[in-house]
């Protein structure tokens, strides 16, 4: 009803704000909040520099969130059945994603220096504007994040891709803001300063320790790149970034003769170049669906629209996992819960067919079939009962919720 509209956009941008705010805990978001610890411990004596760096990273923030926001937005009105995380659905944009977190890394560890190889005048007017790095660590905080909103923000995400354009952006904005209110607090309040230690030589191992988490994240793009496209398009990755690496290396570590710098520079080009060659024809192929997500095996079976409605009429249970590979609560759920013997005993015991449905690249109908449900975004559980009544469970999945879930199942 109209009077209740309000009231549940108001509900929905205050959980945008509480769920953007939590984004921070998730595994996905660490390597790039350890680039804002370092930007606090780097400014922890100049107050105005962490007030300001404070205030660009939450505007890169907010504003790369309400632009993935109205993108899709403008695709799906376009007639384009896409869903929220639809990003990483591109092999292109995860290996973007990868050698920018591959350079970030080699720089934290000291392999090479931006400022040898950008021109100079990109690398002065980063000394001149240092709110410019901070405010993109913002956007790559969003890049990242953004498929991690799902566990706290499906039923708003749900809502907003229902809602007048406005609405829906704000309920972006706010969740924009709620995830970046905890380091534009940090910057504002003064004990922060006081707190961090002084500037030394402690700066330069933090530095070199931050570059771990760095590799950790390409370790994980990587796969994701392997579950979409095969172990060959992953292999390309990995030759790609290796020679990035090497042309970093030649052209931005100082000390290196300019005639060995351009040696290393044309050798490493072609290898670029080579390994291109390799990647961008890989990546057009897709992996099996065994390879992908597990939908194959003794339990499971690849999800179709035709086949829960063959289960159903045949008054059979049906149990749907909607999953994708970058989904990194999707995936810790299909190794925790959905992997415990007393579940899977339960599900064979009960007779409930188990079926999987991989949104690891796009899919039109995985993308239907969960606006169905009221939501846009992976993980999402549905328990079809033998009367054919689906019940949706939380996307952070227990091991109590599915069994008492079956319970209930067998007292029908």
């Amino acid at each position: 009803a109209s009077t209740q509209a309000p009231l549940g956009l108001a509900a929905a941008l205050l959980f945008a704000l509480i769920g953007g705010a939590i984004l921070n805990l998730m595994p996905c978001v660490f390597p790039v909040l350890s680039l804002k610890v370092l930007g606090f411990a780097s400014h922890a004596h100049d107050r105005r520099a962490l007030v300001l760096g404070g205030v660009a990273y939450t505007t890169g923030v907010v504003l790369s969130f309400v632009g993935l926001a109205a993108l899709l937005l403008v695709l799906r009105a376009g007639g384009e059945q896409l869903g929220w995380g639809f990003q990483l659905q591109s092999p292109i944009v995860i290996a973007v994603l990868a050698a920018l977190f591959t350079l970030i890394g080699l720089n934290l560890a000291g392999v090479f220096e931006f400022g040898s190889v950008l021109p100079s005048g990109l690398a002065s007017l980063r000394m001149r504007h240092p709110l410019v790095d901070s405010l993109l660590t913002g956007v790559l905080a969003v890049a990242v994040a953004s498929p991690c909103t799902a566990p706290f923000m499906g039923a708003s995400l749900g809502l907003a891709a229902t809602l007048p354009a406005a609405e829906a952006l704000a309920i972006f904005g706010a969740l924009g803001l709620g995830m970046a209110l905890p380091y534009l607090a940090a910057s504002l309040w003064p004990g922060l300063a006081r707190a961090l230690p002084r500037p030394g030589a402690w700066m330069t191992r933090f530095k070199v320790l931050m570059a771990f988490p760095m590799f950790a994240t390409v370790v994980w793009l990587v796969w994701v790149i392997g579950q979409q496209t095969g172990i060959d398009g992953a292999a390309a990755l990995l030759a790609t970034l290796l020679a990035l690496a090497f042309i970093a290396w030649a052209l931005g570590t100082p000390g290196i003769g300019q005639l060995a710098r351009a040696a290393f520079g044309v050798v490493g080009v072609a290898s670029l170049v080579l390994a291109l060659s390799w990647m961008l024809p890989a990546f057009q192929a897709a992996a099996s669906p065994a390879a992908r997500t597990g939908e194959a095996g003794p339990h499971w079976q690849p999800w179709s629209e035709q086949r829960v409605a063959e289960l159903r009429a045949a008054g059979k249970p049906v149990f749907v996992d909607f999953t994708a590979a970058w989904c990194v609560t999707c995936q810790y759920n299909k190794r925790s819960t959905l992997a415990d013997a007393e579940v899977m005993a339960d599900f064979a015991a009960r007779g409930v067919v188990l079926l999987r449905a991989d949104w690891t690249r796009r899919d039109p109908a995985i993308t239907a079939a969960l606006a169905a449900f009221g939501r846009n975004g992976v993980p999402v559980y549905v328990l079809y009962g033998r009367d054919g009544a689906p019940q949706l469970l939380s996307e952070i999945l227990g091991v109590g919720e599915v069994r008492d879930a079956l319970a209930r199942l067998s007292a029908e």
